[in-house]
């Protein structure tokens, strides 16, 4: 049977097969393609989205415009809306889905993406939520497959720093769901959500994959790909003295690189990363609590090795990829 994805949102991995998630990123490679050879598409001509976002972003935004624009398609960023002040979430849901074809969410709570997909009667698509962060996922395992030779079954993802975040989940998702070994590296107090885990290890050894997680920074040998993220995600920003204490032994640098014994491993980050001062934020840890760089060092980040620009790039594909198969054309 061929993949139909038309109409579904898209909150969540946890919502797709294998062979959805598969297609995919067949369509998110196809679209690469696309693009680099300077062909105009109109998958998405005649469609208008509207991105609702209480949450800062760089890539999420963009990738999504600049992908919309790609296909022939409207975008209408919406800053100000009156959603949960004067106007229910309900009835804000089914105004949009009244104006345009899909909706694109990031904020907090992973409730509002599923109450928007729940009234408004179009594809919701989460940019990122406390729980989840779909589109990510997505393009870290396209940027895997664009770095080795080796099939994803064969492949080992390590996740080190706080392995309980949405893009930590979202990973282990992705990697179970695709038979994939997934390393979660952290300390105790940053483990995954215990349901969540279990659901997942008991999906990989379904499909050939495995779940491990573990304190030992050893734990990283024979990875394809050794992936952090901030230690401090938005709106947590009170804890930066507890998560340094927490994390600062799991910065991925050079030595921990060389852990993998794999001399062909990337090195994946969602970004924005603190790995030198040139941000307010570093400057202003620097002299809180004498950090030069946080979760990666800027040697790390600036090797050979990272393939954290074409990995960003890879957000616009698979956003791409994610619109044109709930609402495009094709």
């Amino acid at each position: 049977m061929p993949v139909n994805l038309k109409g579904r949102s898209y909150l969540t991995l946890l919502d797709f097969t294998p062979e959805e998630i598969r297609y995919l990123l067949e369509l998110s490679r196809n679209l690469k393609n696309k693009k680099r050879s300077g062909v105009r598409g109109d998958l998405l001509a005649g469609r208008n989205i509207v991105l609702l976002f209480d949450k800062a972003s760089t890539r999420t935004r963009c990738a999504f415009e600049v992908a919309c624009w790609d296909e022939g398609g409207n975008v209408t960023f919406l800053s100000n809306s009156q959603m949960g002040k004067k106007e229910s979430l309900e009835d804000t849901a089914k105004v949009l889905g009244r104006f345009y074809d899909g909706i694109e969410f990031r904020g907090f709570a992973h409730k509002i993406a599923e109450d928007l997909a729940k009234y408004a009667g179009v594809p919701v698509w989460n940019g990122l939520t406390d729980r989840f962060h779909p589109t990510q996922a997505l393009a870290d395992v396209m940027t895997l497959m664009e770095n080795t030779a080796k099939p994803l079954s064969e492949c080992k993802l390590a996740f080190v720093g706080d392995a309980r975040n949405n893009v930590a989940n979202s990973l282990m998702i992705i990697s179970a769901k695709l038979g994939m070994s997934y390393a979660a590296i952290c300390p105790q107090e940053l483990r995954p959500d215990a349901g969540l885990l279990k659901d997942m290890e008991a999906l990989a050894k379904e499909t050939g994959g495995s779940i491990l997680v573990s304190s030992d920074l050893d734990d990283v040998k024979g990875a394809d790909a050794v992936y952090t993220d901030v230690w401090v995600s938005m709106g947590e920003e009170a804890k930066f003295q507890e998560r340094i204490a927490l994390l600062e032994k799991y910065r991925v640098d050079s030595a921990l690189m060389k852990k993998t014994g794999n001399d062909k491993a990337i090195f994946l980050h969602c970004l924005p990363s603190f790995h030198d001062l040139e941000t307010e934020i570093g400057r202003e840890i620097k002299e809180k609590y004498g950090l030069d760089e946080m979760e990666v060092s800027d040697e790390v980040f600036r090797s050979a090795a990272s393939k954290v620009f074409d990995q960003a790039e890879n957000r616009l594909h698979t956003i791409k990829a994610v619109m044109v198969a709930t609402i495009g054309r094709q």
